[in-house]
């Protein structure tokens, strides 16, 4: 995982009280289809993509990338989250060399509201503490956003900062081991 340091990957399968965090596999491929085509999921990710550019585009084994977790509720793809470096280049850096790892989900509107975003972003974030400690992770989410402002300050990030980008407010705030929620 050279993307955020030396971090062997695929990790184990992380397992939660209901979900599994994992690879992705090829039987995940039409819930990621399913994510980028949803207007309600990609509201505040730039819109959603054409089914039919998607079904071309989409790879017969999709996400799979270091940093890419699948999250799996009773054998099925509910959702992802990413661990990515974030550019540099980019508004709201922590440290002065940046490149922090940026935390990124996505859920299926069927997962909404069951307290799965939370679930499964908090073991990701320990899984990272665990591999990489002392490490900050940083997440980026439109004000407008309100899921997801909720979802940050359940996880423990505080604000760092609010900037212009994209045409819209962005909150940007931190997260640090220890911060994780108890």
């Amino acid at each position: 995982m050279t993307e955020l340091g030396p971090v062997a990957w695929p990790p184990s399968p992380i397992r939660t009280e209901r979900l599994v965090l994992r690879e992705s596999e090829v039987r995940d491929r039409a819930a990621f289809i399913e994510l980028f085509a949803l207007p309600e999921v990609r509201t505040y990710l730039g819109g959603p993509r054409p089914r039919d550019e998607l079904e071309r585009a989409v790879p017969e084994l999709p996400g799979r990338r270091p940093g890419l977790f699948v999250i799996d509720l009773d054998g099925a793809m509910i959702g992802s989250i990413t661990l990515d470096r974030r550019d540099a280049e980019r508004p709201g850096p922590v440290r002065p060399d940046a490149g922090e790892a940026e935390l990124g989900y996505m859920f299926l509107p069927e997962a909404w509201g069951c307290g799965y975003a939370a679930e499964a972003c908090a073991a990701a974030l320990g899984w990272f503490a665990n591999v990489l400690p002392g490490k900050p992770v940083v997440l980026c989410t439109q004000t407008a956003n309100v899921r997801s402002m909720r979802l940050a300050a359940k996880l423990g990030f505080t604000e760092v900062q609010r900037f212009e980008e994209w045409g819209a407010e962005q909150w940007f705030g931190v997260w640090s081991p220890a911060t994780v929620p108890g």
